[in-house]
C-alpha cells in the first residue's frame, strides 16, 4: 500500500518537473505505463529480489520466484520500507536510481505525444492565425525514408523536426516549437 503510493508521488513529481509541456491527461498515461507491473517485474529482477523472498510450499513449487505480481508486490513492499526508514528524500533517489534509466529507454515513447494538439492550444491563445504543417525534405531509400517537417506560424518557422513517417516529424516539429518557446520563456 504506502510502496506503491510513494512510488506514485516520486513519478508524479519527476514527470511534472521534466514534462511541463504535456496536458495532465497524457502525464497520468506516462506515469501509469512507468508504474506498472512490468516496471516493477523489471527492477525486481535487477536486485535479484525473487532469491531474497520467503515463500510458501505451494508457491515455490509454482515458479513464485519468478512471478510478476509477486516480485514486483514485494519491489512495492522494499519502496514502502525505505521511506519508513529513510523518509521521502532516501526513497526518491532509490526510486530515480530505477526510474531514471526506464524514463529515458521509453522517452522517445512519450515525449512527443499529442505536441501538435499542445502547440495548437498554446498558439490559440494568443492568435486566431492557424499553424501549417510541411514536409521540407525527405531522404532515405524507400524502405528507410526520414521525412523532415516544419510548423509554422504566421509566416515564422516555430520548430522543427524528422522522424521515420510525416506524423512523427510534424510531432517532433510541434515538439521543438514547445522547447524553444519554453526556453524564450526563461
Amino acid at each position: 500500500f504506502l510502496g506503491d503510493s510513494v512510488l506514485s508521488i516520486v513519478v508524479s513529481q519527476y514527470l511534472f518537473k521534466h514534462f511541463t509541456h504535456l496536458p495532465e491527461g497524457e502525464l497520468t498515461k506516462i506515469r501509469a505505463s512507468l508504474v506498472c507491473e512490468k516496471s516493477l517485474h523489471v527492477f525486481a529482477q535487477k536486485i535479484r529480489l525473487g532469491d531474497a523472498i520467503l515463500l510458501g510450499k505451494g508457491e515455490e513449487n509454482t515458479g513464485g520466484r519468478t512471478r510478476p505480481s509477486i516480485l514486483a508486490d514485494a519491489f512495492e513492499a522494499i519502496i514502502g520500507a525505505i521511506c519508513m526508514d529513510g523518509g521521502m528524500e532516501a526513497v526518491t533517489k532509490y526510486i530515480m536510481g530505477f526510474m531514471e534509466e526506464r524514463i529515458e529507454s521509453t522517452k522517445s515513447n512519450f515525449r512527443n505525444l499529442d505536441c501538435k494538439t499542445h502547440l495548437q492550444e498554446v498558439i490559440q491563445k494568443t492568435s486566431k492565425v492557424p499553424l501549417k504543417y510541411a514536409i521540407v525534405d525527405e531522404h532515405g531509400p524507400d524502405h528507410n525514408k526520414v521525412f523532415v517537417a516544419e510548423v509554422t506560424h504566421d509566416g515564422a518557422v516555430l520548430g522543427k523536426g524528422s522522424g521515420k513517417s510525416k506524423k512523427e516529424a510534424e510531432q517532433n516539429a510541434a515538439n521543438d516549437a514547445l522547447e524553444r518557446m519554453n526556453q524564450a520563456k526563461k
